[in-house]
């Protein structure tokens, strides 16, 4: 067994508010139970639930550490009785419903991948909720299959560049927004064929100009809101909507003649609050089908910036800002 300190530091909520509320404290380190590894964190992944967390507005699920943070990258120090598979010393990425802000953490194995040898710990790191959120909504609710075409809002972000990439390489066509030049063009570079500026250009024409008028079959929104019924008018006949956010707003008013015309689906999806057992199987399709990917080299996180753990408030206060492209992640030093 290797040895592990009995405390450590992390970064705790001291109250709702803003990123000044994240203090670094010291907390025992958390025990493997059957079933579970401990992993010593090298890097943790930062997303926007963790901004909500910290708000007072997503709490953890019963049972789980109010230490922020859902995907971390490491090894493994301690194996819990009945894994199977893993060893000591394996260097792993994986999804958690919570703890990932601290140098440990333990997970269910069955959520934990291998770190792909062609990755830094730190880009492993941010790798597992874009990728676990990308194949439940692009995929497993959205459908979507080789040669079909699909809107990502949100483009820039950690969850779409990594849903452009992963579009691209099952040989989709994909159309991006994204709130400047740059990002757009950064977007284009991931191998989206349609960028479109939010700020300056309407996508709804756009998107059906690119399209001869078909529309796309797949929508995946970040936005929610009023976004809801503008998505409605650029999907195809049978076309799939599937929301994964609110930042626009968490009501829409859509018109039913519209999904009743078109036969369209309105879906959505989260992680966070499913079983292990879910994630477990997420995890399986994701070792079979995208790992194969980011070995090929048709998919690689991209990291904007990176900051040591106890600049958690730093780190958050840029996520807010919105500037970034890709993820941010912090690091064990």
């Amino acid at each position: 067994m290797t040895q592990t300190p009995a405390t450590m530091t992390a970064i705790e909520i001291t109250t709702p508010g803003g990123p000044e509320v994240l203090s670094p404290t010291t907390r025992p380190v958390p025990q493997a139970s059957a079933g579970e590894l401990l992993i010593r964190i090298e890097a943790a992944g930062l997303n926007r639930a963790d901004l909500l967390q910290r708000q007072g507005k997503y709490p953890p699920p019963p049972g789980i550490s109010d230490i922020p943070g859902l995907e971390v990258a490491g090894k493994i120090v301690l194996v819990g009785a009945e894994v199977t598979g893993w060893r000591i010393g394996d260097a792993v990425c994986a999804l958690l419903a919570g703890g990932g802000y601290a140098e440990f953490a333990t997970v269910p194995a069955v959520q934990c991948l291998p770190a792909p040898a062609c990755l830094s710990l730190i880009e492993a790191a941010a790798l597992p909720e874009a990728l676990f959120t990308c194949w439940t909504s692009l995929v497993d609710s959205g459908g979507l299959k080789p040669g079909q075409t699909v809107l990502i809002h949100g483009g820039s972000s950690g969850i779409g560049t990594t849903g452009i990439q992963m579009a691209t390489a099952m040989g989709c066509r994909v159309f991006i927004t994204a709130g400047s030049a740059a990002k757009c063009e950064a977007c284009r570079k991931l191998g989206a064929d349609v960028a479109i500026n939010y700020r300056t250009e309407d996508f709804v024409p756009m998107v059906k100009a690119a399209t001869q008028g078909r529309g796309v079959d797949l929508v995946l929104d970040m936005v929610g809101g009023d976004y809801v019924r503008r998505n409605m008018e650029v999907l195809t006949n049978r076309g799939r909507h599937v929301s994964i956010a609110m930042l626009g707003g968490g009501e829409a008013l859509v018109p039913v003649s519209t999904i009743m015309r078109k036969r369209l689906i309105l879906t959505g999806s989260t992680v966070r609050d499913r079983s292990s057992n879910e994630k477990g199987a997420i995890a399986a399709s994701l070792r079979n089908s995208v790992w194969p990917m980011i070995e090929a080299g048709k998919l690689r996180p991209v990291i904007q910036s990176t900051f040591p753990l106890n600049r958690a408030a730093d780190a958050h206060r840029a996520l807010e800002a919105g500037d970034h492209i890709g993820k941010l992640v912090l690091t064990a030093t």
